[in-house]
């Protein structure tokens, strides 16, 4: 389950737009249930908060994921991210990552540079430190899942058609691009949900079985909130399912209850 959880929190959402009223504000906090094949692994939690940064309020998303009962024992997950950004432009101004992945350690802090289009990455692990640059709208991995619930085009595409956004990861730029594949009604324990289905495209070879291998399924309604997940991997598969929120901007919609 290596850097699985990590892919997953990128893969739950879609964006934010200054252009279009925001699909979450502070307050909201949603969990999800992972399961690997026939095993409850673990859960991932993602909450909204606020902090000041730059002598301005700015939002403060935080995303946890760990493994419970046996999953611990043959691969013990301990995840921390976190993103600081702007509530108007949605840019990001500060991110940390905090892992243990079965013995794999990261403890890193970066600081984005919007005026020379940068970020100082920080690595306490190591330490050491290293200025990157990127591209003017980069996004941070936290910061990205919560740019795209609300991004504008996104209940405007056609089947096959795709969004995408340049997110810093791993000291480097890369293009998240998701693919939308159509809308259907799902059964949940909240009842039957309808829901828009994106395919994210991912890197083949480390964790997943090839480039298309997740799916993943958003609320059809203002929130877009996520859902379901699904993965194929190298080994077996992965599945996270949405198990409680709190604190949404709109209400959830049902389209029919359990």
């Amino acid at each position: 389950m290596k850097k699985i959880l990590v892919c997953l929190l990128a893969f739950f959402t879609l964006g934010f737009s200054s252009q279009k009223e925001r699909a979450f504000e502070v307050g909201e906090w949603f969990k999800f249930r992972i399961h690997y094949g026939f095993i409850n692994a673990g859960y991932a939690t993602l909450e909204v908060k606020e902090a000041t940064r730059n002598n301005k309020k700015v939002y403060h998303a935080i995303g946890k994921g760990y493994t419970t009962g046996m999953s611990r024992f043959i691969f013990k997950v301990e995840d921390l991210y976190e993103s600081y950004f702007d509530k108007e432009t949605g840019k990001p101004f500060q991110f940390v990552r905090k892992i243990n992945e079965g013995g794999y350690t990261k403890n890193q802090e970066g600081f984005f540079d919007q005026g020379s289009n940068s970020v100082l990455v920080k690595d306490y692990k190591n330490k050491s430190e290293a200025t990157f640059k990127t591209p003017e709208e980069v996004q941070d991995i936290m910061s990205s899942f919560y740019y795209l619930r609300n991004h504008p085009t996104i209940d405007k595409l056609k089947v096959g058609e795709s969004v995408a956004i340049d997110m810093f990861f791993d000291n480097e730029t890369t293009k998240f691009k998701l693919k939308y594949l159509g809308k259907e009604d799902i059964e949940t324990k909240f009842g039957t949900i309808s829901t828009m289905i994106f395919r994210p495209l991912v890197q083949s070879g480390r964790v997943f079985k090839e480039e298309e291998s997740v799916t993943v399924w958003i609320s059809d309604d203002d929130n877009k909130l996520p859902i379901r997940i699904k993965a194929s991997l190298l080994v077996g598969s992965i599945k996270a399912e949405l198990e409680s929120f709190k604190g949404l901007k709109y209400s959830f919609r049902v389209k029919q209850k359990p």
